[in-house]
């Protein structure tokens, strides 16, 4: 069964933005996640995954955490987009090739993957490849 429109959008607005659902979710009132984690694939992390299956595994690479906010996350219609360039870690020694994101709550370890998705084209890392992306190249869709 689908969502409405409408409550696409509120729903994207409490996952990035920590924003209220007026009458149905608040944002969690004592210990609410101030980040959430971009990582790096080999392959789809898959429905069943966490933020480390089919993770980066260069040297240099880590997770990249974004404010859970409207500094971080631009939240429009069913869509969400990095609201800033994300720029992980340089590969200094290893070879990857990135065929896919995902958002999660953990800077590190199994994490929850919140969203996952493929990159608009596969990025091969070696030594002295920066992964970056420019504001509005992750593109999440609710439907």
């Amino acid at each position: 069964m689908a969502k409405s429109d409408s409550f696409e959008n509120d729903f994207l607005k409490l996952i990035f933005n920590g924003t209220t659902i007026a009458n149905i979710a608040d944002n969690a009132a004592s210990s609410p996640l101030t980040n959430l984690y971009v990582s790096l694939h080999t392959a789809d992390p898959g429905d069943a995954g966490n933020q480390t299956t089919s993770e980066a595994t260069y040297t240099g690479y880590a997770r990249v955490a974004v404010s859970r906010d409207t500094d971080g996350w631009t939240v429009s219609g069913n869509g969400v987009t990095n609201a800033d360039a994300i720029t992980f870690g340089a590969c200094s020694a290893g070879s990857n090739t990135l065929t896919h994101f995902a958002v999660g709550t953990a800077a590190n370890g199994t994490g929850k993957v919140l969203y996952h998705g493929e990159l608009s084209a596969s990025l091969a890392v070696s030594a002295g490849i920066t992964p970056a992306f420019a504001a509005g190249e992750l593109d999440i869709t609710e439907s």
